[in-house]
C-alpha cells in the first residue's frame, strides 16, 4: 500500500467511527503533512483520494469537509501532483499516431476529430462553392493580418452566450487551434521556461511546449471540475510558472468541466503570481446543457486571458479556422502571427462567416450536440458490459471524447498493438503526460457510437481483447 493510500485509510476509518462528523472540516493539508510528516503532496493525494470516494469534499476557498461517506465512485482517479517540471518528448509517439490518418483501413477508435459527415454540413459545402464562384480571384490574394472582418464579426457575436464580451477588432484569425496555442505560448514565454498544464494533458499542447524548448509541470485535474486548484497553488508557489495553460470547458481528455467558481479563483491565482492564462475553448461550443460555460476570459478586466478557440471541432478540422482573443499581448501576438503564417485563408473564413450568418452553425451545433451526448451514453454502456472489473470511465457533459482508466497495472499499449492487429486504432493515454502516466488508460471517440454498428462492435472488442490481456498479468 502508498503512503498516501494509508494515510487516507487511516482517515476514513475515523470518519467511519464518528470521530469525524459529516460537515466537519479535515485537517488540512499542511496540519496532516506536519502530523504525519509526510510531503505536502503526499498529504494532498491522501485527501484527493477520500474525495474520490467521496468522504469529503472541497469547498472553494475553505478546505476539506467530510460528507457522508458513498460507495467509491466510477469515474478516474486523479493522478498526484508531479514533483518537478519535465522536458516534453514523446515525439515519436505521438508522430506514430498522426501517421494513422493515411492508413484508410484502420477504424480509428482514439482520434479527436468531430463527425464531417452529419447533413448538417451540407449548407456548408454549398457556400464554399458559391464563394469561388461569387469572389473569385479575391480568394486568391493575401487576407489581411488580423483575418477577414466578416467572420470575426461573427465569432465576437458567438462569445456573448460564453460571457465573452469582445469586438470584432479584439480578434486574430488563426490556422486552427494549434497554431493560436503555439503563438500564444511564444508570446509570454521564453526557452526554459515552465508552463502550469492539465494533467492528463492533449499531447498536441505538450508538442507545442516541446518545440520551443519549455518545461511542462504537470497539475493533477479532476475528471468532473478540472485543475486542482490547491495543486497549483503549491506548484505556484514552488516554481517558476510563466504560464498557465488550461482547457477549462470539457478538457482533452478527461472531459472535465471547470464551475465558475474555480474559473474566477484561478484568475485570482493568476493575478497574484502575475502570471497569464492561455485558455483553449475548442470544445466550449459543444455542451449537452444550454447555456454553454462561461470562459475564464469572461471574468477577466485586465487582459491576463488569452483566448484561443477554432472551428475545427464544431464544425470539420480540415477548415483550419482558429482565432485568439489576445488581450494586452495582441502587439506580440500579431507579430507572431505574421511570421508563422502571415494570413489565414480567406475562403474557408469567408464560408465559415455565412454558415453562422445565415442560421446553419446553430442548426448544426444543435444536432452534433444531440448525437454526442447520445454516442457518450451508448459508449458508457459497452464499455461497462465488456471491458474488465474495476475499470473507470469518465462522464462529459461535452465535446465527444472519454477517457477510460483500466486496473492499475494494466498496459494500454500492449493493448494498442493487439488492437492494430484487428485494424482498429486506440490512444494509450501515455501520450497525454510529460512523465509517461496513464499507460493503464485511453482515450475513445464517441461521435458515432450511437450511429454506427461497426464503431460499437469495435468498442466491445476492446474490451474483449483488454479482458485477456487482464487475464494474463
Amino acid at each position: 500500500m502508498k503512503l498516501y493510500e494509508s494515510i487516507a485509510d487511516t482517515l476514513r476509518e475515523r470518519i467511519e467511527q464518528g470521530f469525524y462528523k459529516v460537515g466537519d472540516k479535515s485537517p488540512s493539508v499542511r496540519i496532516l503533512s506536519a502530523e504525519r510528516k509526510v510531503s505536502l503532496a503526499t498529504a494532498q493525494q491522501a485527501l484527493w483520494l477520500l474525495e474520490q470516494q467521496q468522504y469529503v469534499e472541497v469547498k472553494a476557498k475553505s478546505g476539506f469537509y467530510v460528507k457522508a461517506p458513498q460507495s467509491a465512485t466510477s469515474i478516474p482517479q486523479i493522478s498526484r501532483l508531479t514533483q518537478y517540471p519535465l522536458e516534453v518528448s514523446q515525439w515519436d509517439e505521438v508522430l506514430a499516431l498522426l501517421s494513422c490518418r493515411e492508413q484508410p483501413n484502420i477504424l480509428n477508435l482514439g482520434r479527436g476529430l468531430c463527425d464531417v459527415t452529419v447533413p448538417t454540413l451540407k449548407p456548408l459545402m454549398r457556400l464554399l462553392s458559391d464563394n469561388i464562384k461569387s469572389r473569385g480571384q479575391q480568394l486568391l490574394a493575401y487576407d489581411s493580418l488580423p483575418g477577414q472582418l466578416a467572420l470575426r464579426d461573427q465569432i465576437a457575436r458567438l462569445g456573448i452566450v460564453s460571457g465573452t464580451q469582445i469586438q470584432a477588432q479584439d480578434l486574430i484569425i488563426t490556422t486552427g487551434c494549434q497554431e493560436a496555442l503555439s503563438i500564444s505560448i511564444q508570446a509570454v514565454t521564453k526557452p526554459g521556461d515552465v508552463v502550469a498544464i492539465e494533467s492528463p494533458c492533449f499531447y498536441g499542447v505538450m508538442q507545442i511546449l516541446n518545440a520551443h524548448g519549455l518545461k511542462a509541470l504537470e497539475i493533477p485535474t479532476h475528471p468532473t471540475h478540472g485543475m486542482s486548484l490547491e495543486a497549483l497553488e503549491m506548484a505556484l508557489d514552488q516554481w517558476p510558472i510563466r504560464a498557465i495553460m488550461a482547457i477549462p470547458a470539457f478538457n482533452n481528455p478527461l472531459g472535465s468541466c471547470m464551475p465558475d467558481a474555480n474559473k474566477q479563483r484561478l484568475l485570482q491565482l493568476a493575478q497574484h503570481y502575475d502570471v497569464p492564462i492561455i485558455e483553449d475553448d475548442i470544445y466550449g461550443e459543444l455542451a449537452y446543457k444550454q447555456p454553454r460555460p462561461r470562459t475564464i476570459q469572461s471574468f477577466d478586466q485586465e487582459g491576463r486571458v488569452i483566448l484561443c478557440s477554432s472551428f475545427t471541432k464544431t464544425v470539420a478540422v480540415g477548415l483550419r479556422v482558429g482565432w485568439i482573443v489576445p488581450g494586452r499581448y495582441r502587439n506580440r501576438i500579431l507579430h507572431l502571427k505574421y511570421v508563422g503564417t502571415a494570413s489565414a485563408v480567406s475562403m474557408t473564413q469567408l464560408a465559415i462567416a455565412d454558415f453562422i450568418e445565415q442560421g446553419y452553425f446553430e442548426r448544426h451545433l444543435r444536432k452534433v450536440r444531440q448525437q454526442y451526448q447520445m454516442g457518450r451514453d451508448v459508449a458508457i454502456r459497452l464499455i461497462k458490459e465488456s471491458f474488465p472489473d474495476g475499470t473507470r470511465i469518465s462522464f462529459p457533459e461535452g465535446g465527444f471524447i472519454i477517457w477510460v482508466e483500466l486496473p492499475h497495472g494494466f498496459d494500454a499499449v500492449q493493448l494498442d498493438k493487439r488492437m492494430m492487429q484487428h485494424h482498429i486504432k486506440i490512444t494509450s493515454g501515455s501520450v497525454f503526460s510529460a512523465s509517461g502516466k496513464y499507460r493503464n488508460c485511453i482515450r475513445i471517440n464517441y461521435t458515432r457510437a450511437a450511429l454506427d454498428e461497426k464503431i460499437q462492435a469495435a468498442i466491445q472488442l476492446v474490451g474483449k481483447e483488454a479482458q485477456q490481456l487482464m487475464n494474463s498479468f
